[in-house]
C-alpha cells in the first residue's frame, strides 16, 4: 500500500485510543473536567458497566453556549492560552483531547449552562460528527452523557470486560476522587441503584464510611494510626540509641494501641 495521509475520521479513532481504552477512562476524564470547573457536586451514573451509558453531572461554572461546539474539538481548551502558561498549569487537563477523543468513539451529548447565562445549550455528536446543536434548559453546570462507547470501533468494544468488571473499575475511579476531594459531594449510581454518596463535609473518615461502611472505615483508620505510631516509635528508638537515652526505648504503648493490637490478634485467631 502506498504512503498516504489518514482521513480525519481514521485519525480521530486512532487518537481516541490514546485517551479512551475503557469506560473507566471516560469517567476519569469527565470527573476531572467537573473538578476543574469548580464543581461542588458530581454525580456519575452508569448502565451496563458504562458500555451502554456513562453520564457525569456537575454544578460547576458551565460552558457558554457559543463555546460549546469548541469543547469537543481537538486541542480546544480554556486552560491554556500560550506556551508560557505551561509553567503555570494547575488544572487536571489542558490539552483539549478528552472530549474530542470520547466523542470520536461514542454517541455523546453535552449539555451545559454557564453561570452568567439564563439558558443553556445542547450538543449531540455521533462518532465525531455533530448531529444537533440547540438551546436547552438546565441548571448551571454541565451534563455529559456518553452512550454506546466504541459503537463504531467494534474491535475495541470486543476487548471490554464483563459489565460488572467495568462497573467495578469505574467505581474505583469515583471512590479515588471522592477521597481526594472530600469537600465535594459525590454520588455514584449503577443501573438505577444508588451505590454510594458522600456529603462533602471535608472529612475523609466520613467519605470512607460512606464508601466502605462505618465499621470497615474505622478499621482502616485504626490501621493508619497504628502504623503512624509504629513509625514514630521507631524514630524515637533510633534517636535514643544514638544518644544513649534508654528511657525512650522503654516507652510503653498507649492504651488505644494495645486495644488495637489485641483486636487484631483476636481477629486473626477467629479466622
Amino acid at each position: 500500500m502506498a504512503i498516504q495521509l489518514l482521513s480525519q475520521d481514521v485519525a480521530a479513532k486512532i487518537a481516541a485510543g490514546e485517551v479512551v481504552e475503557r469506560p473507566a477512562n471516560v469517567a476519569k476524564e469527565l470527573i476531572e473536567n467537573s473538578l476543574d470547573a469548580g464543581a461542588n457536586e458530581v454525580q456519575v451514573e452508569i448502565r451496563e458497566g458504562g458500555q451502554r451509558l456513562l453520564q457525569v453531572t456537575d454544578d460547576g461554572h458551565g460552558i457558554p453556549a457559543a463555546e460549546l461546539p469548541l469543547a469537543a474539538q481537538r486541542h480546544a481548551t480554556s486552560k491554556l492560552g500560550s506556551a508560557a502558561d505551561l509553567d503555570r498549569i494547575t488544572s487536571f487537563g489542558f490539552r483539549g483531547e478528552a472530549l474530542y477523543s470520547i466523542a470520536a468513539v461514542s454517541q455523546l451529548t453535552l449539555k451545559s449552562r454557564h453561570s452568567d447565562a439564563e439558558t443553556g445549550a445542547e450538543l449531540h455528536i455521533e462518532g465525531g460528527m455533530v448531529r444537533r446543536n440547540q438551546p436547552a434548559g438546565l441548571p448551571v453546570g454541565t451534563i455529559v452523557t456518553v452512550e454506546n462507547i466504541f459503537f463504531n470501533t467494534p474491535a475495541r468494544r470486543k476487548f471490554l470486560r464483563r459489565p460488572t468488571t467495568e462497573a467495578g473499575n469505574i467505581a474505583a475511579i469515583v471512590q479515588r476522587y471522592a477521597l481526594a476531594y472530600p469537600t465535594c459531594r459525590f454520588k455514584f449510581v449503577t443501573d438505577g441503584k444508588l451505590s454510594f454518596f458522600t456529603d462533602g463535609s471535608g472529612r475523609v473518615d466520613e467519605v470512607l464510611a460512606k464508601i466502605y461502611g462505618r465499621e470497615n472505615a474505622q478499621q482502616m483508620i485504626g490501621v493508619g494510626r497504628f502504623r503512624e505510631r509504629a513509625e514514630a516509635r521507631q524514630e524515637l528508638t533510633t534517636a535514643s540509641e544514638q544518644t544513649g537515652n534508654s528511657s525512650q526505648r522503654e516507652r510503653q504503648p498507649e492504651k488505644d494501641e494495645v486495644d488495637f493490637m489485641s483486636d487484631s490478634a483476636g481477629s486473626r485467631r477467629a479466622t
